[in-house]
C-alpha cells in the first residue's frame, strides 16, 4: 500500500510517500481502506517529535480517518494511534463511528479529532454556562471554528474570536463570533492583548478561554479572566513552553488553568461517544458547519503541512491516498 513515511525527524521535508505492506488487525479492531485521512496540527509536532508523547521511528502519520471495512460495509470515522496517512489502516472497533448519509468525509473527519476537542474542551473542561462569555483562540482553525459555533449553540453569552487576519476574522463572525480579535497584539506585549480581550467583551473580564498558542498569548489570556475563570489550554502552536503559573496568580482572582488532550479520551471510548452522538448528528441536520479548509493528494502531502504551519489554511484539511 501507499503510504507516508517518517524515518528521521523535522519539518515536512522528512515525510516521504513509500510502498508498505498492510497493516494487520489485532483483537477488536478491522482493516479499513481509506477514502479520506484527516490533517491536524499535532501532526506537525508528531513529524517533530516535540509534541507531548516521544514518537517512535518509523512511523506513519495521521490520527483519523474515513473508509470502509477491507471486504465490505459502512462508511466510518475513526481515531488512531497513528498510520492515517496512507491508502489502507487498521482502528479499533470502539474507536469508529458510522458517518450519516449527507455528511461528507471531510465533515466527518472535522468533527471525529477537533469536533470532539471543542466538544470537551467547553462540556468537560470549562464547564460552561448559559450566558458566559469565551475566548477561542484561533477562531477560524480546525478546532476553534466548531468551537465558536458549539459555544453559540449552548448559549454562551458572548463569543469573541482571535484569528490573524481580517479574512479569517470574517469567517470567525460569520460562525457565530460577537467579536473578533488579532492576536498578533500578544506579541509586544501581553497585557496589550489583555487589554483587547476585555475591550470585545464590553470592557469586562471573561470567563472562559480555550488557548493552544503558549507564550504572549497564554500570559494575556489568563490575565484576562474575570473571577472563577477558567482558561482551558490545549496546545503549543507557538512551539514555546509557558512559564510556571504562580499559586498566587491563581488565587488572587480564583481563576483556573486547565489542560485538555483528547488522547486521554481514547482509553475512556464512553467519553468519545458522548462527543460523536452530538456532533454528527449536528452536522447531518445543518446546525453544526465545519469548514472545509482544503484536500490534498496523498503526494502533496509536504504542502499540506506547510500551508499549515504558514498560517495560510482555515478550517479542515484532508488528504486523499487515491492520489
Amino acid at each position: 500500500m501507499r503510504a507516508v513515511q517518517i524515518t528521521r525527524f523535522g519539518g515536512p521535508e522528512v515525510m516521504d510517500i513509500v510502498d508498505l505492506p498492510e497493516p494487520e488487525p489485532g483483537e477488536g479492531q478491522r482493516l479499513y481502506e481509506v477514502s479520506s485521512a484527516g490533517v491536524n496540527f499535532a501532526d506537525t509536532h508528531q513529524i517533530e517529535n516535540s509534541y507531548l508523547a516521544a514518537q517512535q521511528l518509523p512511523l506513519i502519520p495521521g490520527a483519523e480517518f474515513v473508509g470502509t471495512p477491507v471486504g465490505g460495509g459502512p462508511r466510518v470515522v475513526g481515531l488512531l494511534d497513528g498510520g492515517g496517512y496512507a491508502e489502507k489502516a487498521v482502528a479499533h472497533d470502539v474507536l469508529t463511528w458510522p458517518v450519516p448519509d449527507g455528511v461528507s468525509d471531510e465533515q466527518a473527519l472535522a468533527v471525529v479529532l477537533q469536533g470532539a476537542t471543542a466538544w470537551h474542551l467547553l462540556r468537560t473542561s470549562a464547564h460552561l454556562a448559559e450566558g458566559e462569555s469565551v475566548v477561542v483562540i484561533a477562531g477560524a482553525g480546525g478546532v476553534g471554528s466548531l468551537a465558536v459555533q458549539l459555544a453559540r449553540h449552548w448559549g454562551a453569552g458572548r463569543v469573541i474570536a482571535t484569528a490573524s487576519s481580517p479574512e479569517k476574522r470574517a469567517l470567525a463572525e460569520e460562525l457565530g463570533a460577537h467579536a473578533t480579535v488579532d492576536p498578533a497584539l500578544a506579541d509586544d506585549d501581553p497585557r496589550q492583548f489583555t487589554g483587547a480581550l476585555r475591550e470585545a467583551n464590553g470592557g469586562k473580564p471573561v470567563d472562559i478561554v480555550l488557548e493552544m498558542t503558549g507564550g504572549n498569548v497564554f500570559a494575556g489570556s489568563l490575565s484576562a479572566l474575570a473571577p472563577f475563570g477558567r482558561l482551558v489550554t490545549y496546545g503549543m502552536a507557538a512551539r514555546e513552553e509557558t512559564r510556571a503559573v504562580p499559586p498566587g496568580a491563581l488565587m488572587q482572582r480564583s481563576r483556573a488553568v486547565i489542560g485538555f488532550w483528547l488522547a486521554h479520551c481514547m482509553s475512556r471510548p464512553r467519553m468519545l461517544d458522548a462527543a460523536m452522538n452530538e456532533l454528527l448528528p449536528m452536522v447531518a441536520d445543518g446546525s453544526l458547519r465545519p469548514v472545509v479548509g482544503g484536500r490534498y493528494p496523498l503526494s502533496a502531502v509536504r504542502e499540506a503541512h506547510q500551508d499549515l504551519l504558514a498560517r495560510r489554511t482555515t478550517g479542515k484539511l484532508v488528504l486523499d491516498p487515491t492520489k
